[in-house]
């Protein structure tokens, strides 16, 4: 770690023209063996340098299509673990920086949830009435337990889907690790506020009562996206008074009441398209990460859309922001020496069972 540590170290020390040269000449040197992918979140000087860009699941099944041998994902390490699951045996996944996490995956782990499992089984019979839905940001492990028992994955995207499989599968749903996403779409599906309860996994029986759990159609995981919690209706209140004909729109992670007052609510590709297909002029307020938010006021703004941020503070996805330019270089000038960096691979016994609730996902979206 150390040596991986001054290397990068000295990386950083070079210009910025410097290390974006020295990265498009390894791609080149690697060509068609390398695909690299960027999340919408990635910070510009990473995301450049993308063969594709998009969501995670969709970037995961992207590189799972080509013939390439090597995929460096630049996003966070549940994402590359998808890619890992979804690509072939013989291809490597890879990410810049093995510490670039995601806090609302953190917020559920294999423990708490089969803790929770149990204590649920102390009062209805679990097997029989949850099934058992994770967000797609969430670690192998939780999609692997979904797979095992009869449970599913989701993305903001297919969120209502999943949902009415899952209800078709058993009358209740324990859904983690984001509260908001499971509300939102609940919500939306005419589940009344009453019957979504919240699971605080740091409390004996998630804090419930037996009669909460029972009388519960949807159980949330008390978990959010750090960056869409910053997000609060008194910004929309006090955009929409200087400008009243202006559009919100938000990321279903955001909170109940931040989607209450917002005009669209919808998935990051689902943002992008819906501002791309507005008319010239319109004005946006939009309730999503940073980065996205920039790259959309820069893009549109030639057809003289305005796109604005909602919080008042800076809001990144900060897990994210950690891959950079010289880590990126640095792990494809050892690809172009011939040393794999970073890869990150799934266990057969977590992948197997992982691709089971994942391929019940596409099956139903």
């Amino acid at each position: 770690m150390a040596v991986a540590a001054q290397a990068i170290a000295e990386l950083t020390a070079l210009p910025d023209d410097a290390i974006a040269e020295r990265i498009r000449a390894a791609k080149r040197a690697l060509g068609d063996r390398l695909v690299v992918l960027a999340h919408h979140y990635q910070r510009n000087e990473v995301y450049r340098h993308a063969d594709f860009t998009g969501d995670s699941l969709k970037l995961s099944r992207q590189a799972a299509g080509t013939e390439a041998e090597y995929i460096m994902f630049c996003g966070v390490h549940f994402m590359a673990e998808v890619a890992d699951i979804l690509t072939r045996p013989d291809q490597i996944v890879m990410i810049p920086d093995l510490a670039a996490g995601c806090s609302m995956a953190d917020m559920a782990n294999l423990a708490n949830v089969a803790r929770a499992w149990r204590e649920l089984g102390e009062v209805i019979d679990v097997e029989a009435d949850v099934t058992p839905a994770t967000y797609i940001n969430s670690a192998a492990d939780l999609k692997a337990f979904c797979g095992s028992h009869g449970g599913i994955v989701c993305t903001s995207t297919n969120a209502r889907k999943v949902f009415d499989w899952s209800f078709a599968q058993r009358p209740k749903v324990l859904f983690f690790p984001d509260q908001h996403l499971g509300r939102n779409t609940g919500y939306r599906m005419g589940i009344p506020l009453e019957q979504m309860v919240v699971w605080d996994y740091t409390q004996p029986r998630g804090g419930l009562t037996p009669e909460q759990i029972r009388d519960a159609r949807v159980i949330l995981w008390k978990g959010h996206c750090s960056v869409h919690q910053m997000f609060h209706p008194e910004q929309i209140d006090e955009f929409l008074a200087k400008y009243p004909d202006a559009q919100v729109i938000s990321h279903p992670e955001a909170s109940f009441e931040v989607c209450e007052k917002s005009h669209y609510v919808g998935s990051t590709e689902y943002i992008i398209n819906t501002i791309a297909n507005s008319a010239p002029g319109t004005r946006w307020l939009v309730g999503t990460e940073l980065n996205l938010v920039n790259r959309l006021h820069e893009q549109f703004k030639g057809e003289g859309k305005a796109v604005h941020f909602m919080a008042t503070t800076i809001s990144m996805c900060s897990t994210m922001f950690r891959i950079n330019p010289p880590q990126l270089l640095r792990a494809l000038e050892n690809l172009v020496d011939g040393n794999i960096v970073n890869q990150v691979r799934v266990a057969a016994h977590e992948a197997q069972p992982a691709r089971l609730a994942l391929e019940r996902m596409f099956a139903v979206s």
